[in-house]
């Protein structure tokens, strides 16, 4: 059973999430702030996590931060926050889906499945390739640097790296992006895949500005070039 961790202060918000995720399969756990959202992740590993950033004892992208330093569990925003800044900020901490309040929960449970649905493994095998001195396994989900070190990637980017790197050199449209990693309702968030691959060029590009691999075709889609 998938196991959801929704940490808000507002208890009426996590009595409502509550009872609709369980109502749907989903074992729940809930938390108030954000110190018993760190302690809940430790004691009972969550499968997914939904998380407001106004949170009474500490920002909710520094909850990103502490669950990122030892985990790549999916986090879902749901936030009052609806400028840009605030959204490519917690994107940046580490986030792969921002909710605005006020939200409907049909379209937040919409977003959770997109998430769980996309959670196992579809492959026991995959390709091992180069990104400058980065070696990606996709098989075993890791990527090193040349004196070992891990570079961690969300599952976010590990979905987009996987298709790109499975197709090389094919042009891979910013529809079929978007469709096969957010699910098929989304078909002009094309902001979420430049984000994401501005995320991915920082951490595996040699010039992150002038990427050799991982490349746009303005207007149409990205393309991975070993």
């Amino acid at each position: 059973m998938t196991r959801i961790l929704v940490v808000d202060d507002d208890p009426q918000i996590l009595r409502a999430l509550r009872i609709n995720l369980r109502a749907r399969d989903y074992a729940v756990d809930v938390a108030a702030d954000g110190a018993a959202a760190l302690r809940s992740a430790v004691d009972h590993p969550p499968d997914l996590v939904v998380l407001d950033l106004g949170l009474p004892d500490m920002d909710g992208a520094d909850v990103i931060r502490g669950l990122r330093g030892w985990t790549a569990v999916p986090i879902i925003v749901l936030s009052g926050r609806a400028t840009s800044q605030d959204k490519v900020a917690a994107l940046d901490a580490g986030a792969d889906d921002y909710v605005t309040k006020p939200f409907g929960v049909d379209e937040l449970l919409a977003r959770v499945r997109a998430v769980t649905r996309r959670l196992p493994a579809t492959s026991e095998d995959g390709p091992v390739v180069c990104i400058g001195s980065r070696v990606v396994d996709i098989a075993s989900r890791v990527v090193r640097e040349e004196d070992g070190a891990e570079v961690r990637l969300t599952p976010t980017e590990w979905q987009l790296l996987e298709i790109l790197v499975r197709n090389p050199g094919k042009l891979v449209s910013q529809q079929h992006l978007l469709q096969q990693v957010w699910g098929p309702r989304y078909r002009s968030e094309t902001h979420y895949l430049r984000q994401y691959m501005a995320q991915l060029r920082r951490k595996l590009e040699a010039e992150p500005a002038h990427p050799v691999h991982l490349l746009t075709e303005p207007g149409m889609g990205y393309r991975y070039r070993p």
